[in-house]
Order: structure tokens, then C-alpha cells, then sequence
């Protein structure tokens, strides 16, 4: 029997407590999927941020000594709206992150610290559906995340890290990436796509730096469009889809 071309999407797991989502700059989950975060801390779940930089090469018109500190008052404000109060910063230079050790260790350090059953990252693939390349610090930050859901559980992987009072975490269940050609998962974003529009919006600095379009009516536009195409594969209704890696 052939397979559909678009088969449907199936539910994200939903017996979870906690979630870190690790990403490469202030803003990407805001593009990605804040409306799924939105109805996870409505329902009691925990979610971190963890961010690799500051995002401080981000806007051409704003210096990097003045753009980081800018961007992460933008982005704290912005998972505030979510219901997201931790929000870390690895300070990664901003556009030229290495994948390797040192940015694998980071993010399993954090794993570590934050003990999440569902690790959440930003499309780690060459190109976003095979239209648009991907920027280094993207695939950089997603290949370590994926890398490193396993490395934390190992104790002879950076044992240095259980010197630091770090403990091995083997209780990650699921890598799910936000922004993938191939998704397999949805998330309802009906009752966050507000939020999400609202969290997006906080990094306006940003966003006016990018469009000449009115910050809102571009953000609105965007969140929707996506929500509602992803929507057409998950009974309907506007979801945000993701790639989910079990563990």
C-alpha cells in the first residue's frame, strides 16, 4: 500500500514535567514554538530556556557590545509572556558557534542542572525544507543538543561536570526539533498562538531592524501562517510541529 504524501501528525507526548528547549539565539523560539510553551506552562509543565549566545551580531545598525545586552532583556521579556522565568545564556560568540566538546559539554552541563524528560531544539539540518540555508550557529546548536540528551547520561562522557556537583541525567525521554523538513509531532497552539504572537513581539528591536511591516501585523502574520499550514496535517486546527527523536 503507498503512503499518504502528508500523512497526518501525531500528538506530542504529554507525560512529562519538565522541558529545556536550548537554541542558538534570542528570538529563535519565538519563530519556532512558543505557542506549544505557551499551553505546556499552562498546564503546569516546567520549561527552561538555555540560550548558546546573546544573539549580540544580530541587528547591523546596533554594535555587539550594545546589541547582547539589548537582546537578552528582549528575550527574557519575551518567555515571560510564555510562562518561561529561567532563561540562560552560554555567551557563545554569536554567528560563529563550534560544533564540538566544548558547546556539547554546555549544553549536558545544563541538561544536568535542569534534569528535563523532553529536550526541545531549532532545525540542526542544512537548509530549511530544502528552500533556504540555514545559518551555522543553527545546525551547530542542534547537532550538540542532539548530542548531547545522551551525553549527559554518561558519566565517562565530561566527568569533570559530576565534579561540579553535575550527576549524570539519564531521564531524557525525547529530542524534539522545532523547524525540521521531515516533522512527525504536533502541538495544539489554539490556546498559545496569542502568546506567541505577544512573546514574538518583545524582541521588537530586532524585528524593526528586519521588516518595514508594522512589528505586530508581521508577527501575527507569520505565527499564523505557519500555524494554520502546519494546522492543515493535525485535524485543522493551528499547531506547531516538531521532530520527535526518542530516547
Amino acid at each position: 500500500m503507498t503512503e499518504p504524501t502528508n500523512p497526518q501528525f501525531r500528538p506530542m507526548p504529554e507525560d512529562w514535567r519538565r522541558a529545556l528547549a536550548v537554541v542558538a539565539h534570542p528570538d529563535d523560539l519565538e519563530y519556532g514554538c512558543s505557542a506549544a510553551v505557551a499551553g505546556w506552562t499552562d498546564a503546569g509543565r516546567e520549561v527552561a530556556y538555555v540560550l548558546a549566545t546573546r544573539g549580540e551580531a544580530g541587528i547591523d545598525t546596533v554594535p555587539p557590545s550594545v546589541c547582547g545586552a539589548l537582546r537578552e532583556r528582549e528575550q527574557r521579556a519575551s518567555a515571560a509572556v510564555v510562562g518561561v522565568s529561567t532563561v540562560e545564556f552560554l555567551d557563545h560568540a554569536d554567528g560563529v558557534v563550534v560544533y564540538g566538546p566544548d558547546l556539547r559539554r554546555d549544553i549536558a552541563a545544563a541538561i544536568r542542572r535542569h534534569r528535563p524528560e523532553l529536550v526541545i531544539t531549532l532545525n540542526h539540518r542544512d537548509t530549511w525544507g530544502g528552500v533556504a540555508w540555514n545559518t551555522p550557529d543553527h545546525v551547530a546548536v542542534g547537532r550538540a543538543t542532539l548530542d548531547a540528551a545522551g551525553d549527559a547520561g554518561n558519566r565517562w562522557i565530561f566527568p569533570e561536570l559530576a565534579d561540579q556537583g553535575l550527576e549524570p541525567w539519564n531521564g531524557v525521554r525525547w529530542v524534539a526539533v522545532a523547524g525540521s523538513t521531515t516533522p512527525t509531532h504536533a502541538v495544539d497552539a489554539t490556546a498559545g498562538l496569542d502568546r506567541a504572537i505577544a512573546s514574538l513581539l518583545e524582541h521588537r528591536t530586532y524585528i524593526e531592524a528586519l521588516t518595514d511591516e508594522d512589528p505586530e501585523t508581521y508577527a501575527r502574520n507569520f505565527l499564523t501562517g505557519v500555524a494554520t499550514s502546519v494546522g492543515e496535517r493535525y485535524g485543522g486546527r493551528p499547531a506547531v510541529a516538531f521532530e520527535l527523536f526518542p530516547r
